[in-house]
């Protein structure tokens, strides 16, 4: 009887801890470049990220639990990202990841992701041509930031364009888009030139630039090979009320890196800036400046990372549950008032309703919003210039050709 006993005692105890909701931690993993050449810009995710995870734990946390972020550094490197996320997933038991600035790494990661069913939400701007069941796209999808800014620009800047990027996979991409749709509004493309990843040598694109004499310069350099570039452009009289930049991934964030004089005037599309004047984004800017100092400036990425984190605990009060199984069909659909206005989880894409900004750098390295789409726009991950067979086979072809990787290894003589 005593042994019996025992034993029913036994089983419901261990119901009893089953069925009772957990008071452990719910873990977020956060994946971003903390050191190399992409620190510049992703090291400001992280707070982004960080500080609405603190929100959420000063409401009183999710589903009774706190959240605590598990921070993990990519290091600007494809493969230190999949590590990562590899060691994130089986080892720190993360119930979401969040991450992820450049193509390369996220095209790395996504194979570890899948191969373990997680989720990742990825904020940030990209070239599209790709949807994942165990992903969700926060930042802006092609037709919500490149082609916007393409229309944009051959209204009110010229009609001769260079194209200009880091060499791996998202400037290859957008250039690729780029180069079906600026014939199709009359314009004409006059080169093309890419910068080593990380690299601060950038004499081959500046002498291009300068040989073929474009209206407009359309820069998809990223990180800290910025510093050079603009630097160069100036030193070259290359200035912008001759021949402007619009940049696809510089905000207000790399402008406090970069050298200021070479940036008044120049452009920047984004989906959200720092000056944009709604109720949400200015309590947005002061807790961020409460948080992280006065000093201190917000961007698209900042927000993004932001609100992503807000959209995935949405989905778990909805789920009731941080099981996987649960939030990822509770995430499409999802909705929240961002700082930038009103974002939706599009449910067909894993996309995100975004709005459309282009910017004008001041002196003091604000940006001023110059035409904005004013209501969101559907993703289309998939530009309609060409079938997807086509974009497949496209990327395929880059991945192969730099030797199964998505960037090049190869730095041009």
């Amino acid at each position: 009887m005593i042994l019996i006993a025992g034993a029913v005692l036994a089983v419901a105890v261990a119901a009893y801890v089953w069925l009772r909701p957990s008071s452990s931690p719910i873990r977020v993993g956060i994946l971003h470049s903390r050191t190399g050449p992409m620190a510049i810009s992703e090291n400001s995710m992280v707070d982004g990220e960080l500080l609405a995870i603190e929100q959420i734990n000063a409401a009183g946390g999710l589903l009774g639990r706190k959240l605590v972020a598990v921070i993990a550094d990519g290091a600007s490197n494809p493969p230190t990202f999949a590590r990562e996320a590899e060691r994130l997933i089986t080892q720190e038991k993360v119930d979401i990841l969040v991450g992820c600035w450049t193509s390369a790494c996220r095209k790395t990661v996504k194979p570890v992701i899948e191969k373990h069913n997680h989720l990742l939400v990825y904020p940030m701007a990209y070239e599209g041509l790709e949807q994942s069941p165990n992903i969700i796209y926060t930042g802006a999808a092609p037709n919500q930031q490149i082609i916007p800014a393409l229309k944009w620009s051959f209204d009110n800047l010229g009609t001769k364009f260079f194209l200009v990027g880091s060499d791996y996979v998202w400037p290859h991409s957008i250039n690729a888009i780029i180069s079906d749709v600026l014939p199709a509004l009359g314009a004409t493309i006059v080169g093309e030139d890419y910068v080593f990843f990380g690299s601060s040598d950038v004499t081959h694109a500046i002498e291009a630039i300068k040989a073929t004499k474009p209206d407009v310069i359309l820069s998809s350099v990223v990180g800290e090979s910025n510093i050079a570039f603009y630097k160069a452009l100036q030193e070259a009289g290359l200035t912008p009320d001759k021949m402007p930049v619009v940049s696809f991934s510089i905000g207000e964030e790399e402008v406090r890196a970069l050298p200021k004089a070479s940036l008044v005037g120049q452009y920047s599309a984004w989906n959200y800036f720092q000056s944009m004047r709604t109720p949400e984004n200015d309590a947005f800017v002061a807790a961020f400046r409460a948080r992280y100092g006065a000093n201190r400036v917000t961007s698209d990425v900042i927000e993004t990372s932001y609100f992503s984190v807000m959209l995935w605990s949405k989905a778990v009060i909805e789920a009731g549950s941080t099981q996987l199984s649960k939030v990822r069909p509770a995430m499409l659909g999802q909705s929240f008032s961002a700082p930038e206005g009103v974002v939706s989880i599009d449910a067909a894409t894993r996309h995100t309703w975004r709005s459309f900004a282009m910017g004008k750098i001041r002196a003091d390295g604000q940006i001023d919003v110059v035409w904005t789409s004013a209501k969101p726009i559907r993703p289309l991950p998939y530009p309609l210039t060409r079938g997807r067979r086509a974009w497949d086979t496209f990327l395929n072809d880059l991945y192969t050709r730099w030797g199964n990787a998505w960037a090049n290894p190869v730095k041009a003589n």
